[in-house]
């Protein structure tokens, strides 16, 4: 992790994947690096944590995998969301969008 990098909070690591997976399908490496590059650096995810995360979610049936090839023509699985996944992002999304615009009000004083 570098130095710049934020330090993932509780609770925001399914969101983060879902919401990484939500536009196409996707591998795990490449969920890792659509994360460090849409965040300019700021979340970086640990690979250990990402499977790990990856295998809860599909035990859950917000996501599905299937094996494929990846951009350099080697063997990976891919990551799909479920409708239940969709559901779930967008639920979790409402959450952390309010709780996120009230920790802004209150630092703000207002």
């Amino acid at each position: 992790m570098g130095s710049s990098a934020l330090p993932l909070l509780q609770g925001t690591l399914d969101l983060i994947i879902l919401g990484t997976i939500r536009p196409k399908p996707i591998h795990g490496y490449g969920i890792a690096t659509a994360v460090d590059e849409r965040s300019g650096g700021q979340l970086q995810v640990e690979d250990a944590a990402l499977y790990q995360a990856l295998h809860r979610l599909e035990r859950q049936r917000y996501v599905t995998a299937e094996w494929g090839a990846s951009e350099n023509n080697r063997r990976a699985r891919y990551y799909v969301l479920t409708p239940a996944g969709r559901r779930r992002l967008a639920e979790q999304s409402r959450y952390w969008r309010r709780y996120a615009k009230a920790l802004d009000a209150v630092l703000d004083g207002a």
